[in-house]
This record gives structure tokens, C-alpha cells and sequence, in this order.
């Protein structure tokens, strides 16, 4: 499996446990960015399309090609970039091709931690326990490379939740909301592929837009969120998920946790 790598989050202390995902040569053979040890994360403040990529060189055949750049998104809503190398050397291989691994979204607190001082207290919320193995199979996301990406990655992610007969705001949906990306009988969804971090007024016009649909919002973005956006969608239950380049979404909110944990 990909080498997995321990991440402290520069604004709030956090340590997580982090498996850089897997990805398909043309020949076959898995690869993944080698993570750089001994280099501190750094906070995603700014994208640029051309920086979200990193060269990686398949040691099977020996062919290089550009991969996402792996991030990790913390809870408290920073997403963090994870230090690889940059010169488009050999990545992390596996001895045999297998079906790459794909963490079931959820919590990133999962494991056991090293050894060491914690922060006193208890946890700001525990996820619903699940009580019954869930029937879901592995998410299995879609490569984001554009706006039109993000949003399908997003509309896939909620059918894997259960959510039916998700479509495009306009597709088979008269009268689809204003600012609403993503429509379906029993949600609407919001998606945020900019690089600016989502604000409060979106979350709250998500919010009016899910009283007026009759449905729950759920909230989706690639830069994360800005703090009192944070605050205002825990106010209002809305869930809040991070997706990375992989197309993979992270919840970063009580509301995001439960619903993984509960499904649609």
C-alpha cells in the first residue's frame, strides 16, 4: 500500500495520519508522490492550476507523468499541502499492481496516535457510531482538473451518500434555485472550484435555497472555508466538505461527519 505519513496542521495543532492516494500508470503499474520527510505542511492559500500537479516517474516502465499534488483537508476547515518531491523523480510504488486505495471519507482521526502530549478536553464532536456495516462499497472519485470536474465529483459523492436522481442545477430540474450546483429530490448542493475560500454569505444562501427546495444543502469547495462561514454553517447544520484534486471530499464539520456516518 502507499506510504502513509504523519501531518500537523500549522493553525491548530492537529496531527493526522496520511496515505498518499494511488494512482494508475499507463502500464499498469500503481505509483504515488514520494512525500518529503522532515518538511512542514503548508496552509493552501492560493491555487493555481498549474502548481496542483507534480511530475512522478513510474519505476516499472519508467514513464512520468503529472498527478494531483496530494492535500489533506483538516477539520478545522485549513487544507493543508503535503511536501513531495518536486524534481520528478521515482514516486512510492507498489510490487505488484493492485486496485488503488481509496480511504472511506470520513472522520481523518481514525488510528491510533504516537505517543506524546494531547491537547486536554473533549473533542469538539463525535460522529453518530454506525450500527451496522455499511453497505456502501469504496467511494471511487473522478480527477479534478476543471470547474466542470469539481461539480461532478461533488454530484457522484452524494449518490455514493445515497442521495438519488442527483442532476446539474437545470438538468431535468425547472426552476432549479439560484446558486445552486448540484439538485435532487431530497438535497441541494453548493460547490465552491475557486480558489477563494467559501464565505458566509454562500452558506447562507445555500441554507435559504435548502428551506426553499424542501431539502438539505450540502456544501462542497476546493479551497475551504472561511472561518465565520465555519461558525455560520454549524449554526444551520449545513455540511461542509473539502475536496481535494483526486475528487476525493473531506468532511470538515459535526454536520459532515454524521452525515458520512448516517448516509442520505
Amino acid at each position: 500500500m502507499a506510504e502513509s505519513v504523519w501531518v500537523s496542521c500549522p493553525s491548530c495543532g492537529g496531527r493526522h495520519a496520511f496515505e498518499v492516494s494511488v494512482y494508475p500508470c499507463a502500464c499498469g503499474a500503481p505509483v504515488a508522490p514520494a512525500p518529503v520527510g522532515g518538511v512542514p505542511v503548508q496552509p493552501v492559500t492560493y491555487r493555481s492550476w498549474a502548481e496542483e500537479w507534480v511530475a512522478v516517474r513510474c519505476t516499472a516502465c519508467g514513464r512520468e507523468d503529472q498527478w494531483p499534488r496530494p492535500e489533506l483537508g483538516c477539520p478545522c476547515g485549513t487544507v493543508l499541502r503535503i511536501p513531495v518531491r518536486e524534481d520528478g523523480g521515482t514516486g512510492t510504488a507498489l510490487a505488484r499492481p493492485t486496485e488503488p486505495s481509496v480511504p472511506e471519507a470520513g472522520p481523518s482521526s481514525a488510528g491510533s496516535h504516537p505517543a506524546g502530549p494531547h491537547p486536554a478536553g473533549p473533542p469538539a464532536h463525535i460522529p453518530l457510531p454506525r450500527t451496522a456495516a455499511s453497505p456502501r462499497p469504496s467511494f471511487r472519485p473522478l480527477t479534478i482538473r476543471t470547474a466542470h470536474d469539481a461539480v461532478t465529483a461533488a454530484a457522484l459523492y452524494l449518490r455514493w451518500l445515497g442521495f438519488e436522481g442527483v442532476v446539474r442545477a437545470g438538468e431535468g430540474t425547472e426552476g432549479a434555485p439560484y446558486l445552486i450546483d448540484l439538485c435532487g429530490p431530497d438535497v441541494v448542493a453548493q460547490v465552491e472550484p475557486t480558489t477563494r475560500p467559501a464565505n458566509v454569505r454562500s452558506v447562507e444562501c445555500l441554507w435559504l435555497n435548502g428551506l426553499g427546495a424542501s431539502a438539505p444543502g450540502v456544501f462542497f469547495s476546493l479551497a475551504g472555508y472561511a472561518d465565520d462561514a465555519l461558525a455560520r454553517a454549524d449554526d444551520l447544520g449545513i455540511p461542509l466538505f473539502v475536496m481535494d484534486l483526486t475528487g476525493t471530499p473531506r468532511p470538515v464539520n459535526g454536520a459532515a461527519d454524521e452525515l458520512v456516518s448516517t448516509g442520505a
